[in-house]
């Protein structure tokens, strides 16, 4: 698992990013604070994703642990009976961009039976987005998660172009 580099997961969820969805959906915040702690939120998440390309996240590292354990038939250590890392373990919402300089769209499923696979390539004036779920859970839809990305990445995109840059 470890050999040859390994990949973690990145954590999108901050205090910072709930910040920034909090004002979005209050209208009683000006532009220019919901811009700024979209800035903030930003932020956090590159200092997240510096951390997991240097080997700093744990979610890797706590599955390897694990797996170690199962493979020497070694008693599980407490932590991974926990409920707490069980609920932290299971991602409803799996990622991942897979950019590409064509217009192509890949697709993975979800990890989880109630969860959300979303594969996503950035491209120079739009962003392709696949969103899948399985049809036997009656919590998740991936056509109405698609709806609500769109409208929120449209939403983002209006508060930044109606929000001046500043001139500093």
């Amino acid at each position: 698992m470890f050999r040859l580099g390994r990949t973690d997961t990145i954590r999108s969820c901050s205090q910072e990013s709930l910040l920034f969805v909090q004002a979005m959906d209050n209208a009683a915040k000006q532009n220019q604070e919901k811009v700024d702690l979209l800035q903030k939120a930003i932020r956090a998440h590159r200092s997240y994703t510096d951390m997991a390309i240097q080997g700093q996240a744990i979610d890797r590292h706590l599955l390897g642990l694990k797996l170690q354990a199962i493979e020497d038939l070694t008693t599980i250590p407490e932590i991974f009976m926990d409920t707490a890392y069980a609920v932290a373990s299971h991602f409803n919402l799996s990622t991942s961009q897979v950019p590409a300089q064509t217009d192509c769209v890949m697709c993975f499923g979800p990890v989880v039976p109630d969860g959300y696979g979303v594969c996503y390539n950035p491209m120079a004036e739009h962003i392709n987005f696949s969103v899948s779920a399985f049809n036997s859970c009656a919590e998740t839809n991936a056509a109405r998660l698609s709806h609500f990305l769109e409208e929120a990445l449209i939403d983002m995109r209006d508060l930044l172009m109606q929000t001046p840059r500043s001139k500093l």
